[in-house]
């Protein structure tokens, strides 16, 4: 019996940090998947396709070596419709902050579970609002480094919980892979939760 449950398609140490909290052994497997969105595509639907193309890309570079099955995430932000990615600089990154002060926005994040002959995603959607920032905090929050590599330039992790007023929904699922539909998503491929943790 292999010594790992799945293949992790993702290099965040956060989805790791939280599969571990589960109990779940798994192998790293980075993947690398073209994440423009579609013409016309729904958020919902960019995130689904997203994590459903990075599992089923880890599948194809295993290729008959196929022990366990490949999972792969995708988190976004959204405001108005309009998808905030990873802020490529520190400009962009002070915009997303400012247009997420004082307001409301959704995280949506996918999770799929994929072998060479099945494959399945579910979604799940949580409600963020942020208190009014100052100029002066978003730039200090940036300068911490934190915001970098996050969809809409925050962790909610990290020091950006001290913006958060309220949140409905799935702290993990903010965090990067929402744990409910993921030990969903397991269970239906006959893993179970909840064993001694060792990974590679």
């Amino acid at each position: 019996m292999a010594s790992f449950h799945i293949y992790l398609a993702s290099a965040s140490p956060r989805r790791r940090e939280l599969l571990r909290q589960i109990g779940i052994r798994f192998r790293r497997l980075p993947v690398a998947v073209d994440e423009t969105p579609l013409s016309g595509e729904t958020p919902q639907d960019y995130v689904s396709r997203l994590a459903r193309a990075k599992a089923q890309t880890g599948v194809q570079q295993l290729g008959r070596k196929k022990p366990a099955p490949v999972l792969g995430a995708d988190t976004i932000v959204v405001v108005d419709g309009t998808i905030l990615g990873k802020p490529n600089d520190r400009d962009e990154g002070l915009a997303m902050l400012a247009r997420l002060s004082g307001r409301e926005h959704q995280v949506l994040s996918a999770v799929a579970l994929a072998t060479a002959t099945h494959d399945a995603v579910k979604i799940q959607e949580s409600q963020v609002r942020f208190r009014d920032l100052s100029r002066a905090e978003c730039e200090a929050y940036w300068n911490s480094g934190e915001p970098c590599d996050k969809a809409g330039g925050y962790g909610i992790q990290g020091q950006a919980a001290a913006f958060i007023v309220e949140l409905r929904g799935s702290y993990s699922g903010v965090m990067g892979l929402p744990l409910f539909e993921t030990a969903e998503l397991l269970q239906g491929f006959g893993i179970h939760l909840w064993h001694p943790f060792t990974s590679s």
